[in-house]
């Protein structure tokens, strides 16, 4: 799909928006631009601010989980604002594959409400990369959708270019835990050159993190010298 016709698309769909009435995505009450109503927004589960900095998974008082400090992956600290279970599985999966971009908006407002200190941390945001081939089918990068509000909030220049997914790797959620781990090694490039700058990066979901830590090793190696995870959900831990 060339760059114009996902651009129009992409136009058509926020014109829709605007042009005709929505129903809530979750009740079907109405909702306004948003594509959520007021109390669907009120029961979205947020995630608990003891959370661990590094991963977003449960920590100690706020601190670094056992594993991160066992192992510390490559990016230094995670925000997630949700937990990655009903109903915001529904409304990633309306996003990504319905094309609902008022959902997108809504995510985004949440990312510059919650996430705007974290953003002040950083000199460069960079969206979660798709694959061309990826990107082709479905005509939009959501995790761009998302950082653009943030972007223009925050005043943070966002790279969409030299930042690239070089490896179409299978969907995370199609793996084991094991194939999710080892998935995305090498699935990135970088010609940036970063010398010591602090990144952000954008996405939807984080699952076991394995995507997030190699793209944050792909900048580390072009010389980044922090990089954070600011995402929609994480995945909580089985059990």
């Amino acid at each position: 799909m060339s760059n114009l016709a996902r651009d129009s698309r992409r136009l058509l769909a926020r014109v829709l928006d605007v042009l005709m009435p929505q129903d809530c995505l979750l009740c079907g009450e109405p909702a306004g631009p948003d594509g959520l109503c007021t109390d669907c927004c009120s029961e979205l589960p947020r995630r608990p601010p003891t959370a661990c900095p590094v991963c977003a998974l449960p920590g100690l008082n706020g601190g670094p989980c056992a594993q991160c400090l066992r192992e510390p992956p490559h990016y230094d600290a995670t925000l997630a604002l949700f937990d990655y279970a009903f109903p915001v599985d529904r409304l990633v999966h309306g996003l990504k594959y319905g094309h609902q971009l008022s959902v997108a908006r809504y995510l985004a407002q949440e990312l510059c409400a919650v996430g705007s200190e974290f953003a002040r941390r950083a000199d460069l945001l960079v969206p979660m990369p798709l694959h061309a081939r990826r990107l082709a089918d479905r005509g939009f990068n959501q995790a761009v959708e998302i950082a653009r509000p943030l972007a223009r909030a925050s005043g943070l220049p966002m790279e969409l270019a030299r930042v690239k997914r070089v490896r179409d790797t299978p969907a995370q959620a199609t793996l084991d835990r094991e194939e999710r781990l080892r998935s995305p090694r090498g699935a990135f490039d970088c010609d940036l050159v970063l010398a010591g700058a602090r990144v952000l990066v954008v996405d939807d979901v984080m699952t076991t993190g394995a995507t997030l830590d190699e793209l944050a090793r792909c900048l580390k190696r072009q010389g980044a010298g922090w990089v954070g995870n600011l995402v929609v959900a994480r995945t909580p831990m089985p059990g």
